[in-house]
């Protein structure tokens, strides 16, 4: 606070009011406030010290979770097991439901057959809402995303019951780095600050 704020800062247009409500949500037992206070001892402690994998697990203590919820793009299962060795080595319980549970196919949610990645064939689509139930039944007390979908993230998030934090982001062209693209943004990924492009 010894420094000038940067235009347009948040600080400098949000009201008292506004920022009281969240401030009360991080005081007191709740959830909000058990999990605000998790993450900044986390990040305090340990801020470039450990890996996402361990940051996990020293939140999931501070919560106080046991069973953790593995939200797992299929694509991504080997991944998923290896972290779920990790969380048992560190004395938790983990519970993985993968993307494509329920094997419909993307017909039935109306995609057409030439939006399929092979036209013509069963193509099961993924089912986030489906893994945030089974989860929500267990119940889990922390949930892990681990390369969902763009979009199928929002869902599982929007559905799951247990607060839920991200392991891997899915990027299948950066090795499911996506910061890369904006590392690249001056050089090999120019165009994605092409105005008008149509995605």
């Amino acid at each position: 606070m010894e420094k000038r704020l940067p235009d347009a800062c948040l600080s400098e247009v949000i009201g008292k009011e506004q920022l009281d409500e969240a401030l009360d949500l991080y005081r007191g037992d709740g959830i909000d406030a058990r999990i605000a206070r998790a993450a900044a001892e986390v990040e305090g402690l340990y801020y470039g010290k450990l890996t996402r994998a361990e940051e996990i697990v020293a939140f999931a203590r501070r919560i106080g979770a046991k069973r953790i919820g593995l939200a797992t793009c299929v694509g991504l299962a080997g991944e998923a097991r290896v972290f779920a060795k990790i969380l048992e080595a560190n004395g938790f319980e983990p519970f993985s439901a993968l993307c494509k549970a329920g094997a419909v196919d993307k017909s039935q949610i109306g995609i057409a057959e030439e939006l399929k990645i092979t036209p013509g064939s069963h193509e099961s689509l993924c089912n986030p809402v489906l893994q945030a139930r089974v989860m929500n039944e267990q119940p889990t007390d922390l949930n892990v995303v681990i390369g969902l979908c763009v979009g199928h993230d929002s869902l599982f998030t929007k559905h799951s019951a247990a607060p839920v934090t991200t392991l891997i982001v899915k990027d299948r062209v950066l090795g499911h780095n996506p910061a890369a693209a904006l590392y690249a943004s001056g050089s090999y990924y120019k165009r994605l600050l092409e105005p008008g492009r149509e995605l």
